[in-house]
């Protein structure tokens, strides 16, 4: 059975189950048409009644991934990350933290896809409107195939899914198959204005540092309230766990970000008992693809980091 006839037949299994009683949504719910039912990251179930033709997101990793199974993207957040060539004329609708909603309901969407943690405020108001929206996590390499899929879904182009899939599958087992296999003990550390966290798998780095079947010493740590990807930073857990590696990931200027680790290292004399500082093993990830989805780029930062300890 093709990809697409499991995604039919899942559709009309679930439309039936809601139709019959059996679940937790009311049957007027449900439209008479259905194109595609979704299930998003923030637990709901979507009816798309069409196919849609006018696609806003509020992430800009959304865009390539979008735009390769065939995604028409009429509206997109301004950010500092370069947009490819082809979105350079799509409207904008102000930064990522600060969607403006009147510049969205401008573009006349008929679906929003929200980048979950960040702009799922807008739900009611495209609720109001009666403009669809799918809530995207999209952060580990295993959430950006399952998203491709559901790209794929919304623009009935499964097969092409697929084979970006299975294009980046062989991509990523090649860069992993051409290294060392080794154990490493590695902290993944986010640096903001605030302070430091430490990351945890869920996190893009931590994806790769997965992936290499190395060890990350904050796995396992009770995460924080508000970001199930991190947890709380401590001097003493830190050089208990005594990690071989460092990888510093922050918001800006690599070198400033650098310069301010570098400070606060100098100024604790406990940082120089772990083997990453006494060793030099101190790497700083860009932004762009370790704190953004770099999407399809998975591969590249998967070689960046590969790169970093090997080359």
């Amino acid at each position: 059975m093709t990809l697409k006839k499991i995604f039919s037949f899942a559709a009309l299994i679930a439309a039936l189950f809601f139709i019959t009683g059996c679940g937790a949504e009311k049957v007027d719910s449900v439209p008479d048409k259905v194109f595609a039912i979704i299930d998003d990251d923030a637990g709901r179930k979507i009816y798309l009644e069409k196919k849609p033709e006018r696609i806003v997101v509020t992430s800009v990793s959304f865009l390539e991934p979008l735009h390769e199974v065939g995604g028409n993207i009429v509206g997109r957040p301004a950010s500092k990350k370069k947009a490819p060539d082809w979105a350079n004329d799509i409207a904008e609708i102000g930064h990522v933290y600060q969607i403006d909603m009147e510049k969205l309901l401008a573009c006349t969407p008929d679906l929003v896809i929200i980048n979950e943690g960040m702009n799922e405020k807008l739900l009611d108001v495209l609720e109001q409107n009666q403009i669809p929206a799918i809530v995207i996590d999209m952060k580990t390499y295993n959430d950006v195939k399952r998203e491709l899929q559901t790209f794929s879904q919304i623009t009935d182009n499964f097969e092409k899914g697929e084979e970006i899939i299975k294009n980046m599958d062989a991509e990523i087992k090649n860069i992993i198959d051409d290294m060392p296999h080794e154990e490493k003990r590695v902290a993944i550390l986010h640096s903001t204005a605030q302070g430091l966290t430490v990351q945890l798998d869920g996190s893009i780095a931590g994806c790769i540092v997965k992936m290499f079947g190395w060890e990350n010493v904050a796995a396992g740590m009770k995460s924080l309230e508000d970001n199930p990807d991190a947890a709380p930073y401590s001097m003493e857990t830190l050089a208990a766990q005594n990690p071989e590696i460092i990888f510093v990931t922050s918001m800006g200027n690599i070198d400033d970000i650098k310069s301010n680790m570098e400070k606060t290292i100098a100024e604790n004399d406990a940082w120089q008992t772990i083997g990453a500082i006494k060793n030099k093993q101190v790497y700083y990830l860009p932004q762009d693809l370790f704190l953004l989805s770099p999407g399809l780029n998975y591969p590249d930062a998967v070689k960046f980091v590969r790169d970093l300890i090997y080359s």
